[in-house]
Parts: C-alpha cells; sequence; structure tokens
C-alpha cells in the first residue's frame, strides 16, 4: 500500500489555529462502522453513544514545555531544541533546528538558569543527545523556560497553556498532546462515570513520531517511531473484567489504541507491563482490544490516518473525511472529533 493512498484535499482555512472555547463543545462526527453511516453533532453527543459496561480507556500522559529556545554565546546565532525523550539524568533526546549547526560540545544558553549541551548524534533524522545544564529544581526551571511544542502547522500563540492538556493529565514526558483528550471536561467525564461507564487511565507519552512525515512511498518500507508505555495491573484487570462482561473497550484517541494493542494478546486478553512500542497499525491489521474509537481528524498521508483507516477501510475513511471537508469541520489538534463505533 502506497503512502499516496492516504491523500485527500483539506482547505488550509479548517485547519483548527485556535481551541474550542469551551472544550465539549467542539463537534463530533459520529461513523458506524456496521451500516456505514454518519451524524453530525456535538462532542457531548458522546454520552448517548457509550453504554453502560463499557470502558472508555485514556493516556493520563501531560505535555512539557519541550520547546526550548537558545543562542550560542560566542557567535549570537540561534538554535531550537525539541526535547523528545529523557535518557539518563539530565541527557535528552531531541529535534534541533538548524540540525546542520548542532555541533558536539557546543553550548547554547537557554534563560540565566539554564543552558544545552550538544554530545552527538542519534539515529534519527536531526535527532541530537544534548544534556542540560541548569540551577534549581529541574521541573521548574523547564517551566519557565520552555515553550509548548505546538505542531507547525498552528500558528497562533497559544493563550493559555493548560488547553494543550487534558484535565486529566498527570504523568510528565510527552512531546505532544494526545488531542483526542482535549475535548473532555470533569462535568463530562462525571456524567460518563454515571451512566455505568468504567474510566481506565493508562500512559503513553507521545514522541517522535507525531513530528515526523512518512517520507517513503510504500508504507511497509516507513520507520516507525518507539514511545514509552505503561500499563498497571489494575488497569488491565479493569479492562479485562468490561470485556469478560460484554462491554466494548472505548479508546480515547490513538495514542490509547496503539497502548492496547501492544499489550494484549491473541485472545484478546490486556497484560500489564511497561516499555517501549514501534506498533504501526496500517489497513489488514486485526484490533484484538480497541472495539471503538475517539479520535481527531488527522492530516493526509500520516501514520495516524493509516490507523484509523484499519478500523473500516481506506475507502470507507476518505469518504468520512470528505463529509467532514464538505460539513467545514475543523481539523487536527485543535479541531473537531470523530467517533468510530
Amino acid at each position: 500500500m502506497k503512502t499516496s493512498d492516504f491523500y485527500y484535499d483539506l482547505p488550509q482555512e479548517l485547519i483548527a489555529q485556535t481551541p474550542c472555547p469551551k472544550r465539549s463543545a467542539s463537534r463530533l462526527l459520529i461513523y458506524h462502522r456496521a451500516n456505514r453511516s454518519i451524524e453530525d453533532g456535538v462532542f457531548t453527543d458522546i454520552l448517548e453513544q457509550l453504554h453502560p459496561g463499557d470502558v472508555l480507556v485514556r493516556n493520563n500522559t501531560r505535555v512539557i514545555p519541550a520547546r526550548l529556545i537558545g543562542t550560542r554565546p560566542e557567535t549570537g546565532g540561534t538554535m531550537e531544541f525539541l526535547l523528545l525523550r529523557r535518557q539518563t539524568g539530565d541527557e535528552w533526546e531531541c529535534l534541533c533546528r538548524p540540525a546542520k549547526r548542532a555541533k558536539p560540545g557546543t553550548t547554547y544558553r537557554i534563560t540565566d538558569e539554564l543552558t544545552a549541551t550538544v554530545l552527538g548524534d542519534t539515529k534519527t533524522e536531526g535527532g541530537k543527545r544534548i544534556r542540560l545544564n541548569y540551577t534549581g529544581i529541574f521541573e521548574e526551571v523547564l517551566d519557565r523556560a520552555g515553550q509548548m511544542p505546538l505542531p507547525p502547522y498552528i500558528t497562533e500563540r497559544l493563550e493559555d497553556r493548560e488547553r494543550y492538556q487534558t484535565v486529566y493529565a498527570k504523568e510528565r514526558g510527552s512531546a505532544a498532546a494526545p488531542t483526542a483528550g482535549l475535548h473532555f471536561t470533569e462535568e463530562l467525564l462525571d456524567r460518563i462515570r454515571e451512566k455505568g461507564v468504567a474510566i481506565v487511565d493508562i500512559l503513553l507519552h507521545v514522541g517522535l513520531g507525531t513530528f515526523r512525515p512518512v517520507s517513503v512511498e510504500n508504507i511497509e518500507d516507513h520507520p516507525m517511531h518507539s514511545e514509552h508505555y505503561e500499563v498497571t495491573e489494575a488497569a488491565a484487570e479493569a479492562i479485562n473484567r468490561a470485556r469478560s462482561a460484554g462491554g466494548r473497550i472505548v479508546c480515547v484517541g490513538t495514542t490509547s489504541a496503539r497502548t492496547l494493542e501492544t499489550v494484549t494478546d491473541e485472545q484478546g486478553i490486556v497484560h500489564p507491563g511497561v516499555g517501549e512500542t514501534s506498533i504501526f497499525i496500517t489497513p489488514g491489521y486485526r484490533f484484538k482490544a480497541v472495539d471503538a474509537l475517539i479520535t481527531n481528524f488527522h492530516l493526509p498521508e500520516s501514520t495516524l490516518l493509516m490507523l484509523v483507516s484499519a478500523l473500516c477501510s481506506r475507502e470507507e475513511m476518505l469518504a468520512v473525511y470528505e463529509h467532514a471537508v464538505r460539513e467545514r469541520y475543523r481539523f487536527f489538534s485543535f479541531g473537531d472529533a470523530m467517533f468510530i463505533a
């Protein structure tokens, strides 16, 4: 299958530049796979789509202000660092821009209390290893020095950092938000629980793949990124219990879906674990855990569009996207949502 098979036309003005004023007031496209029908609604309609006994699986990662701008004291040249993954101690894997100028041994001043020293290359194109040098408590220093790592297609300034976090974000470590979760409010989550739907947290720290386009024509040749995940014993037990009782596993976002598919065996049993996953889900994949998915609208030719297409077919999903474009849904990170039932 070719990357170009997942292309669709998207008018520039449909790329959402700012979050919806109220999280749960975004629109919701509901796609029923059984009869290939589409409903148009608002996100709070998700309450009617969930049933008692279902389990809602969400990713409780928290985005760190991972974008740092440094200056080389000797020349005044600037360097952008995008922190992707902490290695050991204060060493990080990151993306640098411009990468060719990030020479080993060079130190960049970010603030009076934070500098970054380039250590060397990683196996990833544009990837570097750096050491952060700081005084004080690292998390507090980073909060003061860093910017939220918004995707490059968002050009407007984000006034409130928390709008790029889910209301249940907890575990620091992501370089991008699991954006399907941005539509939930505490009030809506309470109503979901009251309906008899269990809510279970798992963890996937969103990393390099979010910023990396598919650059090969044959999708099987695309080297998928690796990301850190954690599924606790309690989370696995709750999911398995719901499934054995006939409930559906409804994932909030592709990050939750990829994590569950990583830790679920061929019999559909979810196992607890901590590790790295580079799972790449494309059409033809047989899902072992995911029964339904809440997701945003994804970029053309992206691995995420390939994943959602695997839940039905490429042709079906592109037809759904064509409907979304025609109906003027808002796309990408700050855009509207879709429920694939």
